[in-house]
């Protein structure tokens, strides 16, 4: 089977679907490969490179269009690609099924299979095929650079024989994938940077990131990702008003501003109000990353950069992983790569559109002549982590009566041990000679303050181990140094071996101790 590129048609679209590399080992799977000249120009690969990695370039468009069986492309088709879509051919691209369900209905009619790569469920499993993620990580992070590119002073704070400047504080609303991006490279430039999230879970993550999370004081519990495969979900109306109270709180200090904030098959929440802009400094940024589906920020413009009466500069382009051609049309390669890995399982050239597998069956939106938008609910949910449960601080009262409790706990315990000795000591006595007993009773006593000596032992400088050992070998320094006047010349060699012995282990702890320190000090 063939798997074909064509030349992006959409206005600006500068990815490729196929990248030289990728097209090695789709061949390795059993396909063979063909592109539209010029396809990946704007890319940075040209067609010369495709021929050297054995890919066959077509002419034109309709040329390649009937060639392949396999049709891999970036931006969602237009009515003239569908058209050229035949029965049982697939279709990988973007697709955005809920707003473009008259082209969806169309492939189906035609026959083709269509493989929406915005469709991909969010499990562990298929994040290798998550476009989505792949283009949102690019997005989050040229975010950052246009809006540096459009802020006038540093990111980080500097102090120089010129005066002083102070760093810039950046605000990233959403810290999905796009936002986490955002967050890591405001960081890396030194800047003051805040998130904030409607999803508890993602607060490790922030602050993980060298940033601050932006907690509100609110006590409805939001639901997770779990429910929601990954993404944020729909806020009620109290919190979305304690939300934008916040924001009202923190535009006037913020430098830039940084929108992520989108929910599936929905229009973009407004988070941003005029007011808030009109709050902001001369000279502030806000990059939208949610343009396209009307704008997180109230006066945001489609594919535009605007600069409002109060000095605000607000960026709305929607192609921002196209302006960094060549990284995102690698990873979206790949990402269409790992797609054709699964569904040829074989690696004979030759597709195997399985719909018991969770991955194809969640991401084909048409399939044997029918729509299969919505897909069901993956069997394995994406489960977002939890937030750790902080640890509540006692007051003094509760540590002491918590002090006391167990002070209690281990003398019941210990008079518990000595009652079960005296009662077994007893025991013996019943049934043993007093000549025995006289020996054993000095033995039992001695296994008893040994014990208590040992465990009693702080441990200081030392490992608890070795803090044990030393009090070890010095109770038999002492029982040795007790025995070396024995008139037993074989008692005496015993003693004065144990002593050797036991101060090796004593000294040699000491200067292994010392050397362990030193490994820490400098010279």
């Amino acid at each position: 089977m063939k798997i074909g590129t064509p030349k992006e048609v959409k206005k600006g679209e500068a990815r490729v679907a196929m990248t030289p590399d990728s097209a090695r080992q789709l061949q390795k799977l059993g396909y063979d490969c063909i592109i539209e000249s010029g396809a990946g120009d704007a890319a940075g690969y040209n067609d010369a490179a495709y021929k050297d990695a054995g890919v066959e370039i077509a002419k034109t468009a309709a040329a390649l269009w009937t060639a392949s069986d396999v049709i891999a492309k970036v931006a969602p088709p237009t009515d003239t690609e569908v058209k050229r879509t035949r029965d049982g051919q697939l279709l990988i691209s973007f697709f955005y099924p809920a707003q473009n369900e008259k082209l969806m209905k169309q492939a189906a009619n035609k026959g083709a299979s269509v493989i929406a790569m915005d469709m991909v469920p969010r499990i562990s499993r298929a994040q290798k095929m998550d476009a989505l993620s792949s283009m949102a990580n690019i997005a989050g992070y040229r975010a950052v650079i246009e809006a540096g590119n459009n802020f006038g002073r540093f990111f980080t704070g500097q102090v120089t024989a010129a005066g002083k400047v102070p760093p810039a504080k950046v605000l990233v609303v959403g810290a999905g994938v796009a936002g986490l991006a955002a967050i890591g490279t405001s960081t890396a430039l030194g800047a003051m940077t805040y998130a904030f999230d409607v999803r508890p879970e993602v607060a490790e993550q922030v602050e993980s990131m060298g940033a601050e999370f932006v907690f509100l004081d609110f006590d409805e519990e939001q639901q997770d990702g779990s429910a929601t495969g990954g993404y944020a979900a729909v806020s009620s109306p109290e919190f979305a008003a304690a939300q934008l109270a916040k924001f009202r709180e923190l535009a006037p200090e913020m430098d830039i501003v940084i929108t992520t904030a989108l929910i599936p098959n929905r229009e973009a929440p407004e988070l941003w109000t005029k007011d808030m802009v009109e709050s902001m400094k001369p000279g502030s940024v806000i990059v939208d990353l949610a343009a396209e589906k009307g704008g997180n920020c109230k006066l945001t413009v489609k594919d535009e950069k605007i600069v409002t009466d109060n000095g605000v500069t607000i960026i709305g382009y929607t192609d921002f992983p196209s302006r960094m051609a060549t990284q995102s049309s690698n990873l979206y390669a790949n990402n269409i790569r790992h797609m054709m890995f699964d569904l040829t399982p074989d690696k004979d050239g030759q597709v195997n559109h399985n719909m018991e597998d969770d991955v194809i069956r969640g991401a084909t939106i048409a399939h044997d002549n029918a729509v299969t938008f919505p897909p069901p609910p993956p069997k394995i949910a994406a489960i977002a982590a939890k937030p750790k449960e902080k640890v509540k601080e006692l007051t003094p009262e509760e540590r002491r009566a918590n002090e006391v409790a167990a002070f209690k706990a281990q003398t019941k315990q210990q008079v518990g041990l000595l009652a079960l000795g005296g009662a077994l000591v007893l025991a013996v006595g019943l049934v043993a000679p007093a000549s025995f007993m006289q020996h054993f009773i000095v033995f039992v006593l001695s296994v008893f303050i040994g014990f208590q000596v040992i465990w009693g032992v702080a441990h200081s400088l030392h490992t608890p181990l070795m803090a044990v050992t030393n009090a070890i070998s010095s109770i038999i320094i002492l029982g040795a140094l007790i025995q070396i006047g024995s008139n037993s010349w074989l008692i005496m060699l015993l003693a004065a071996l144990g002593i050797f012995m036991a101060a090796i282990n004593i000294f040699g702890g000491f200067l292994v101790t010392r050397r362990m320190l030193a490994m820490f000090q400098k010279s």
